[in-house]
């Protein structure tokens, strides 16, 4: 791609190029307005070259060496797996370059329709950016510039050592031993992929908390579970991280108060994302974060204080997953496009899933948000589920919650087999404002790891009757 220095006049600018910013082009497009995005790359989106499709090659290959190593428990043996690390990496990346490709098409007809411009943008002034040597003077302007790995101190200056997930699938081989640090779902994901893979993994996490997992009686499932087949601490004091030959040698305390001191080869660093906003040149136009580093962004419109400016995406922390940074870059283009005519999003449910085995889902509103409201709660085991059992899937526990007064369902927290559908069907049972005695009336076939969610709902229509009974006694 080649550059040229004309000034640009634009009615909105989108600053970045990736899932929320290509979104925000074609609305305000459709919107009426003409537009430029500008990124200086790579390409790709961080979903499909860092992100989700990278880290789901890694687990399908780790799963299928797990599947291969558990056949036992059926009675079919397989005496020996082996794991070709370059092979694996190979694959994923060769996997992942296929869809990096189908989303530089996209950009590729951007540039060619003259509506992208490669460079790095700062904010000068009101209307005005500046791109390298090159002005761009715009209406309105939309910030979807994405996130960045936090490194929290104690592991910064070990250089290559640490990686975070925008270099991890990089490497040529799979490391001999890797400390994992942080327990999201980005540690949580690649930390057990690269353990089923035959890595020597450590994974260390803070506060107790296990992915975004707040409910007690689900996150001690999966602590218990996950602690089973991994090295995990989710509670560690760290006391020293030093260089040494062969790698970094970690000294720390665990729960129990047993002192660990381990060299690991490698670093994987997932604590966590900054925002892409403090670098922009937000200050030249009188726009500062409060005193926790944030900054004033509507949740309903996108809107950045009085300006009009639109925040989309990872960005703005409010919705880091791909499909809302979908939703958001619709909405900011759209009221970038007719501001100051603008209207706020009506979201869908919210919905997140972490691909660990078992997978974790968090449907509409969690255990955090249920402290304001009188609520119910159903449970299912799944431990003791008749399907699970017999596919050896037979772990974790699933807590769904609905409002006393309405029997209307409200969300879930879930730790277990085929999460990823089963939440699912609960995010769309709960967007269609269905009650637990609406949702016993829908089918369930037998024997599948859905009737789970059957003995969840029917012990919550049982507390949702009782609390009400108490309720018209006292």
């Amino acid at each position: 791609m080649t550059r040229n220095t004309i000034d640009r006049h634009v009615d909105v600018a989108i600053l970045g190029a990736g899932t929320a910013g290509l979104t925000a082009r074609r609305a305000a497009k459709k919107a009426g307005a003409s537009v430029l995005m500008i990124d200086p790359g790579p390409f790709g989106t961080t979903c499909a070259r860092v992100g989700c499709m990278p880290s789901k090659l890694l687990i399908a290959a780790a799963d299928a060496v797990h599947h291969a190593r558990t056949t036992e428990q059926f009675g079919v043996h397989t005496p020996t797996v082996e794991v070709d690390g370059p092979a694996v990496l190979q694959r994923l990346r060769s996997e992942r370059d296929r869809f990096v490709g189908f989303v530089v098409d996209g950009i590729d007809r951007a540039y060619a329709q003259g509506e992208l411009l490669v460079g790095r943008a700062h904010i000068v002034a009101p209307g005005e950016l500046r791109v390298d040597d090159q002005k761009v003077f715009y209406k309105r302007l939309v910030i979807a510039t994405g996130s960045r790995p936090f490194i929290p101190p104690p592991f910064r200056g070990l250089d290559d050592l640490v990686v975070t997930n925008e270099e991890i699938f990089e490497l040529d081989d799979l490391p001999e031993s890797l400390l994992v640090v942080g327990l999201g779902v980005i540690g949580l994901e690649l930390g057990q992929a690269f353990h089923r893979l035959g890595v020597r993994t450590t994974l260390l996490g803070m506060g107790g908390f296990v992915g975004p997992l707040a409910d007690p009686e689900v996150l001690a499932s999966a602590r218990n579970v996950l602690g089973a087949e991994l090295d995990l601490h989710p509670d560690y004091t760290l006391e020293l991280v030093e260089r040494v030959d062969g790698g970094a040698r970690i000294t720390f305390v665990d729960a129990k108060g047993q002192r660990r001191v381990e060299t690991f080869e490698r670093l994987l660093v997932a604590a966590g994302r900054k925002p892409n906003l403090d670098t922009l040149g937000l200050d030249n136009l009188g726009i500062a974060p409060d005193e926790r580093g944030r900054y004033a962004i509507d949740p309903g419109t996108l809107q950045l204080e009085d300006h009009p400016i639109f925040v989309a995406g990872d960005v703005n922390g409010l919705h880091p997953l791909l499909h809302e940074a979908a939703a958001d870059g619709r909405h900011a283009g759209t009221n970038a496009a007719t501001y100051p005519d603008v209207t706020r999003a009506e979201r869908a449910v919210p919905l997140a899933i972490v691909f660990s085995d078992p997978q974790i889902g968090i449907v509409g509103t969690g255990w955090r948000g249920l402290t304001e409201e009188q609520f119910a709660v159903g449970e299912v085991d799944y431990g003791d589920q008749g399907r699970a059992r017999v596919q050896g899937l037979n772990r974790g526990k699933v807590r769904i919650y609905a409002d006393v007064a309405t029997g209307r369902l409200l969300g879930a927290e879930l730790f277990g087999p085929r999460v990823e559908h089963l939440s699912h069907l609960l995010a769309w049972a709960i967007q269609q404002q269905q009650t637990v005695y609406s949702a016993l009336t829908m089918p369930f076939y037998h024997p599948v790891v859905e009737e789970g969610i059957r003995t969840a709902l029917r012990k919550l229509r049982d507390d949702v009757d009782a609390q009400r009974a108490l309720q018209a006694a006292a």
